[in-house]
């Protein structure tokens, strides 16, 4: 009988009841879109951090870290190489020569760091050669190539073909200069990486390490990082320890980047702090809606305590108009919010115009919405609670009422 009645008077003002629920639905569908733009966004910063920059495990010399210094190299890199790469579980590996050094033209100059790379390799774990907006991806053969981004281009006021000389620190520490031709142009959309990292093939880089070293070092044995793309992120400290060595520093994303791990694991907070302020608006208008249906029946409710309702099932009665306003709103909310998801999940949110800007955070113009599964079941639990919270003041004030003078209330 108490959720017929309450059921009942739910729509006694069905235009009031339609408002709130409609808030409600709103409500609801707002915490999802606020919960996957968030999401996408931090998604696409871990993402392209991890495709560009960090890979999944990277491996250097032990004191590599501390100051990047050239002469810090690792033993047998490209054996160590070929042998991660037959492990199941990984997906790509690269070897990189990385130095230190000014790269200049006519126009200036600006600091970089100067990756050595096999051009192969590099593509298969960064994509880089998908990245190239003008001219080629060391396509010829000739020595000394370089790939530049387009940012870098156009603070250096050069172009495909143009010549830049490199200054770097060789194994002996001395200043080693070099010209080479620009033969492709790459953007990758993280401006601060695009403008600090120019790319050579390895072989070039590593020749010009050792023109003045005093002891024989074979060119081809120089390598400062091994990088490895896996399939599956779960299968990262299994491997991470079956390759660790004494002479080796092998790190993860999360290790290289701790903000990758801080973004990360901020992921499974979004929703909850949208939810909780969403809510926390919503209960406002619960109570206030409550409470006017609650004045608005004061002799009702002194009549039908007169009659014998007790206390507990006038309290019930409120607390279930409200519990049924959630059940009602909560699942149109739900509704329109996963097909919002769904389409912008696929298709995703054009931020082009914004893209300068996003660029300057290593974040895609375009926005993947994505929203964690836990999130479905978590609202209607936000919702009913926020229910029920918001009811208990108007019910307070129904059980307070005495029935004789409720009774003769006008």
């Amino acid at each position: 009988m108490i959720p017929i009645l309450a059921w009942r008077n739910l729509w006694r003002n069905p235009t009031r009841t339609l408002v709130l629920i409609g808030a409600i639905a709103l409500g609801v569908w707002a915490g999802l879109f606020m919960t996957g733009f968030a999401t996408g966004m931090i998604k696409s910063y871990i993402s392209n951090a991890i495709d560009q920059i960090v890979s999944h495990i990277q491996i250097h010399h032990p004191n590599f870290s501390e100051d990047h210094d050239v002469k810090f190299m690792l033993d047998q890199p490209d054996q160590h190489a070929a042998e991660i790469a037959e492990k199941e579980e990984v997906k790509a590996v690269a070897v990189r020569t990385l130095a230190s050094g000014m790269i200049s033209s006519a126009k200036g100059a600006r600091g970089i760091r100067v990756k050595g790379i096999n051009p192969a390799q590099e593509s298969a774990v960064t994509g880089l050669d998908q990245r190239i907006v003008e001219g080629d991806y060391f396509a010829g053969k000739r020595k000394n190539e370089i790939l530049i981004s387009r940012a870098l281009a156009k603070k250096l006021k050069v172009k495909i073909r143009s010549k830049l000389v490199l200054n770097m620190q060789d194994l002996e520490g001395e200043i080693t200069p070099a010209a080479f031709r620009v033969v492709g142009i790459f953007h990758t959309g993280n401006k601060p990486f695009d403008e600090g990292h120019v790319f050579v093939q390895r072989k070039d880089l590593n020749r010009l390490l050792t023109l003045t070293s005093a002891e024989t070092v074979d060119p081809s044995m120089i390598g400062h990082e091994i990088a490895m793309l896996l399939h599956d992120t779960k299968n990262i400290p299994a491997l991470q320890s079956a390759i660790s060595k004494p002479d080796w520093e092998v790190e993860n994303y999360k290790e290289i980047s701790p903000d990758l791990e801080l973004y990360e694991s901020q992921m499974e907070f979004v929703s909850t702090i949208y939810l909780s302020i969403i809510m926390l608006a919503l209960t406002f208008g619960i109570i206030n809606t409550m409470l006017m249906a609650v004045l608005e029946r004061i002799r009702e409710l002194g009549m039908l305590m007169g009659i014998g309702m007790n206390k507990l099932k006038v309290f019930l009665m409120i607390m279930l108009e409200a519990v049924f306003l959630g059940a009602v709103a909560a699942p149109i909310g739900l509704t329109l919010g996963v097909v919002t998801i769904y389409f912008l999940g696929s298709s995703g949110l054009d931020l082009s115009m914004y893209s300068d800007s996003l660029e300057m955070y290593g974040m895609s113009p375009i926005v993947y919405f994505d929203v964690p599964a836990k999130v479905y079941w978590q609202i209607p639990v936000f919702v009913a609670c926020t229910a029920i919270l918001a009811a208990l003041y108007p019910a307070y004030k129904a059980i307070k009422l005495k029935p004789v003078e409720a009774i003769r209330k006008i």
